[in-house]
């Protein structure tokens, strides 16, 4: 059931804001479309630096806006640490030659300008004020009163940090990584007895993988293995091969019969050159119907926490797996946060990469844009 939010004016708009971005922006520009009288939700964007062309910022800010479908108008919110300034004639708001220069452009779409916006450490106040004044911050009404809404208080950063692992739990689940690699690789190689003292819990977990990975890709939803160093080793010996990793994300996004289907895909496209059925391809590219955001969530949890626990050599993998997984969410700067710890980690990561230029471009899943 979806929750109704009503504003009747700009300070209640900005009390709004968090509810629908998730999270209380900071240092950033928030554009809320909206349909008729209703907004669905916010897009984020970090505030442009003093060097940027604020022309080439708003015709960015407009083609990422306009995404979203059978949009008329938007409000802007302008969320900066800088105060405003105090001039002979009364109060100019910080950022003033980038939101006039986005409002212009707005209105010269046809797009309705609802509000524009700003909150800064000494109050908020209305860029479409001719004479703005700085309002106090006790005005804004706070989210957390709103049924359905949780704890908004962090920023756009909040809950990209991965779970706390000790040494003892790192080294368990490495060397896990590597018996399972060796098993593996053994029956790749069609060197199928087991060596002599190997690890019987290895042999399961690997006989697991090589008969059914989605069922085993759906365990990890259902019992999510935080306490077994064998079922996350093997959770990241398959997010290190693309093959595997892709079917894998795209089940989590659907469903396990479909996730089948993406395998057996990637498994013919890896064998045989095979084109991957357009069905499967579009999943990835956030195409589609929209998935269920809890099981996408609880997939991020789960892939996080193998990202923790993970070795360097695996650590790559599994943090761009959560990329990929928060910006099917729509939290673009969640995903950018591990995109970016995976491209230190290995500059080179093809999906990592793509990931990154995903988010440069403002580009966000077509599912995550739709009205519901």
């Amino acid at each position: 059931m979806s929750t109704i939010i009503h504003a009747t004016d700009p300070a209640e708009l900005l009390g709004l804001v968090p509810a629908l971005a998730g999270f209380t922006p900071r240092r950033s520009i928030v554009m809320l479309p909206f349909h008729g009288a209703r907004t669905y939700g916010a897009m984020r964007v970090d505030l442009p630096s003093p060097e940027s062309d604020p022309d080439e910022f708003a015709e960015a800010a407009l083609h990422a806006l306009l995404q979203v479908s059978e949009i008329d108008a938007a409000a802007v919110v302008v969320y900066t640490d800088v105060p405003p300034q105090r001039v002979p004639d009364g109060i100019l708001l910080p950022h003033l030659t980038v939101v006039e220069t986005l409002v212009e452009v707005l209105a010269q779409t046809g797009l309705r300008v609802v509000d524009a916006l700003c909150v800064t450490p000494d109050g908020w106040g209305d860029y479409l004020d001719e004479e703005p004044v700085v309002l106090p911050l006790e005005d804004i009404p706070s989210p957390t009163g709103i049924p359905g809404i949780g704890d908004v208080s962090g920023d756009q950063t909040a809950g990209a940090e991965l779970p706390a692992a000790d040494l003892v739990q790192r080294e368990r689940v490495g060397r896990a990584l590597r018996e399972l690699d060796e098993v593996l690789d053994r029956h790749r190689t069609g060197r199928s007895r087991p060596a002599s003292g190997e690890n019987p819990l290895t042999l399961v977990v690997a006989d697991t993988l090589l008969d059914d990975l989605p069922a085993f890709a759906e365990d990890l939803l259902d019992a999510p293995h935080d306490e077994d160093p064998y079922g996350c080793a093997a959770l990241l010996w398959c997010l290190n091969r693309p093959v595997l990793r892709d079917a894998i994300l795209v089940q989590w996004a659907t469903d396990e019969e479909f996730g089948s289907r993406a395998l057996g895909a990637q498994l013919d496209y890896a064998d045989a050159g095979a084109e991957i059925p357009p069905a499967v391809g579009d999943v990835f590219l956030g195409r589609g119907p929209r998935p269920d955001s809890d099981r996408l969530g609880c997939a991020l949890q789960v892939v996080r926490r193998a990202a923790a626990l993970a070795p360097r050599h695996a650590k790559a993998p599994a943090l761009t797996a959560a990329a990929w997984l928060a910006w099917a969410l729509g939290r673009s700067s969640q995903a950018g946060q591990y995109v970016d710890q995976a491209l230190e980690i290995d500059p080179e990561y093809g999906l990592a990469s793509l990931i990154a230029g995903t988010l440069s471009a403002a580009v966000l899943p077509e599912w995550a844009l739709r009205r519901p």
